[in-house]
């Protein structure tokens, strides 16, 4: 999957989106805050994105083929699946330990059941591919069962980086990681 082409202004656009989501949620973003961070009119972030739920769809879309970009191959044969969870790991580190934020699917999930329609069908399906992909990466044959359920991966990734982020402490996620990790 190749990732989407934003130029220009319509990536400026998602970049302060992004931050803006990822800072303080769906609410978070306003077209007129967004024009001023880019330094446009109002009206020009409408012209690439006519509402909010569409800029926030973009958002979305955008974040997930990075993702997948830097994920690779969830069963490359080649590949250990130690190997692959640690990609995966190192992604949620990257946000977590060095940024010191919450992944933005983490927040937009938390927000789901208040999302518009459309937004928190996103987030649903970037889960959804997430799982399959850490389902897929944790498997050493197509037909052997893994050793760890995706979900409970994914769901001690994303709660450790939420107390990692709230509490301060990196070493509240890299003790999950670790435990991963050992676990495989």
């Amino acid at each position: 999957m190749g990732t989407t082409q934003f130029a220009g202004k319509a990536s400026e656009i998602l970049d302060v989106a992004e931050a803006r989501m990822r800072a303080g949620g769906f609410d978070a973003v306003s077209f007129r805050d967004i024009a001023a961070d880019v330094g446009i009119k109002s009206a020009s972030v409408h012209y690439h994105f006519p509402q909010k739920v569409d800029l926030g769809e973009a958002v979305i879309k955008r974040y997930r083929e990075r993702f997948a970009e830097r994920l690779g191959a969830p069963d490359d044969p080649d590949e250990s699946v130690r190997r692959r969870i640690e990609r995966l790991c190192g992604g949620y580190r990257q946000s977590t330990v060095k940024e010191g934020k919450v992944c933005l699917a983490c927040v937009l999930g938390g927000e789901a059941l208040n999302l518009p329609a459309p937004l928190s069908q996103s987030v649903g399906s970037y889960f959804d591919w997430l799982l399959e992909w850490t389902d897929r990466a944790l498997r050493t044959s197509a037909t052997a069962a893994p050793a760890i359920p995706a979900s409970v991966v994914i769901g001690s990734l994303q709660g450790s980086m939420i107390l990692a982020v709230a509490t301060h402490d990196p070493d509240v996620f890299l003790e999950t990681e670790r435990w991963i990790l050992a676990s495989l």
